[in-house]
């Protein structure tokens, strides 16, 4: 009877999570409460900004996973900009990427992820404030049971990357037969 009951135990506990059934996307939170808006992020002078497009104009794409509905999505955000999907804040201060002559190649963004406190109405802790790397995701992990965040990309320009020939037409796939 014993080995019966610890059977049936947590098969009963899998089937209550499984009722447990997603909101609807109109439905969940993406207002990010007003004690935790942070302002703009500054913005270096022209001359001090560096090689490359400005911290200001660059564009991170991140992806965010709900461990326990298996949803995933993708943010855009600028550095400076948050965005709330249901009980999680993400942040992203910064992103970079290796200008195209360094390698290794690599892409990475300085993010925060805040989660919504269990039983509260609108506190957030703050869970993982740190770089993380497209091309070495174990360098630095999001450790939280529910929510994990990765670095997809980082849009931005290095001076004379346009003008830089494409690989197949540099092979010498021109020169007459």
């Amino acid at each position: 009877m014993r080995g019966a009951l610890a059977l049936i135990l947590p098969v009963a506990l899998l089937a209550a999570c499984e009722q447990e059934a997603a909101p609807p996307e109109s439905a969940v939170q993406t207002e990010v409460p007003e004690e935790l808006q942070q302002g703009e992020l500054p913005v270096q002078p022209a001359d001090e900004a560096g090689i490359g497009t400005p911290m200001e104009e660059r564009v991170a794409t991140l992806g965010l996973l709900n461990k326990r509905n298996n949803v995933s999505r993708d943010l855009e955000l600028r550095p400076g900009q948050q965005q709330r999907v249901g009980d999680v804040i993400v942040r992203l201060q910064a992103c970079e990427r290796t200008a195209p002559w360094e390698m290794p190649k690599e892409t990475g963004a300085f993010v925060q992820l805040l989660v919504k406190e269990r039983g509260t109405e609108d506190q957030f802790l703050k869970v993982f404030s740190g770089w993380l790397f497209k091309n070495s995701p174990s360098l630095n992990v999001v450790e939280h049971p529910i929510y994990d965040v990765w670095v997809k990309d980082c849009t931005m320009a290095f001076p004379g990357e346009e003008a830089a020939p494409n690989r197949d037409t540099a092979s010498g796939s021109d020169t007459e037969g």
